[in-house]
């Protein structure tokens, strides 16, 4: 092999390594939604679900630039909860919100989610408790929209 295709190999090695893998963004899967939307309501704050698909650059961007930032931030993280619901993952057990076995593509259907990212906010017996977000969204908006939608979510929680 010659020297300048020794080193191009070496490069593209190099960059591959280097290269952030698709799902770095990726948030905790959810695994008991009962269990977490319960753990959430008891901080005084929803369970944030992210439906998302592995081949979702929309999806990675509302991680990267809006969840994982409210988790990190002063105001909302001791109140909320964020999960991920993979909608293309049947290779995930979940237990649901009524306690039953089934898979993040069960959920992510039986909550009519088609087209990714949606951002919805659960109480503990599993009931939205704001409207959820679909798509991404102007990026000007969509920290406000988050922060709104957190803040209904808790206001609902506290009513009798």
């Amino acid at each position: 092999m010659s020297r300048q295709w020794a080193g191009l190999l070496g490069g593209l090695i190099l960059a591959w390594l280097a290269a952030p893998a698709l799902g770095a963004t990726d948030l905790p899967v959810a695994v008991d939604l009962r269990a977490e939307a319960a753990q959430a309501a008891k901080s005084g704050g929803p369970l944030i679900v992210i439906y998302s698909r592995r081949d979702c650059k929309y999806c990675e961007a509302v991680k990267r630039d809006y969840l994982k930032p409210l988790a990190a931030n002063p105001r909302f993280r001791d109140r909320v909860l964020i999960r991920q619901i993979n909608q293309d993952g049947d290779e995930h057990a979940l237990t649901d919100f009524k306690g039953m076995l089934t898979t993040h593509a069960r959920v992510a259907s039986s909550e009519k989610v088609k087209l990714v990212p949606v951002v919805a906010f659960y109480g503990p017996d599993g009931r939205q408790l704001a409207s959820p977000i679909v798509g991404a969204r102007l990026p000007d908006f969509y920290q406000s929209y988050l922060e709104d939608a957190v803040e209904q979510s808790s206001r609902t929680l506290k009513k009798p």
